[in-house]
């Protein structure tokens, strides 16, 4: 089975795709875990997500895809939750492409679906909460680079809901419930 977890930053989605990977055996597929992994990993690919990320580049689409790529070639007995991926409407093109070669396909994109308001109050808390046990704060943990990434969604990756609603793929699920009762949500939909 695979699934897109899609929500604005904050939404969970990471939290949700912790809990598949333990409860299902499906297989993260985190872009910026992938592209660290990669740049340190010595292989071809990573030599290029190195190069590229040293000069301060974006990384390409292509070289994502190809990370997703070898992952898809390595197999997940539960299949893969993607996460992070795809942001565009090109990239989900790209990936519906990349999953047809493979004779598969996505079997959910979920989103949650979340407050924006609380969603800052979530970001705040976190903030406080690792000052508070002398953790960092992550810099992305303010109001205002908040906003900034929340304003990026809504710009790049908002237009993915009605592509994937059009197919017929979305699925909506109360993003702002306690972390048991999204799990239990989207257990219901993978299991319908």
């Amino acid at each position: 089975m695979n699934i897109i977890l899609i929500g604005p930053p904050g939404a969970g989605k990471g939290t949700q795709a912790q809990k598949l990977v333990a409860s299902r055996d499906m297989m993260q597929l985190s872009t910026g875990d992938m592209l660290r992994a990669a740049r340190t990993s010595g292989t071809e690919m990573g030599n290029r997500v190195a190069e590229v990320m040293d000069k301060g580049d974006l990384v390409t689409d292509e070289i994502v895809i190809g990370l997703i790529e070898e992952k898809l070639e390595q197999g997940s007995a539960g299949g893969f939750i993607f996460d992070g991926f795809p942001r565009t409407l090109a990239q989900a093109d790209a990936l519906g492409a990349l999953l047809a070669r493979h004779n598969t396909g996505l079997h959910a994109v979920i989103e949650l679906v979340v407050d924006d308001a609380a969603l800052v109050g979530r970001i705040v808390k976190r903030a406080a909460e690792a000052q508070a046990a002398g953790q960092p704060v992550r810099k992305d943990d303010t109001p205002e680079v908040f906003d900034d990434r929340l304003r990026a969604y809504y710009k790049q990756t908002a237009p993915l809901l009605g592509y994937y609603h059009a197919k017929g793929q979305l699925q909506r699920v109360d993003g702002m419930g306690s972390m048991d009762t999204v799990a239990a949500q989207i257990a219901t939909i993978l299991d319908a």
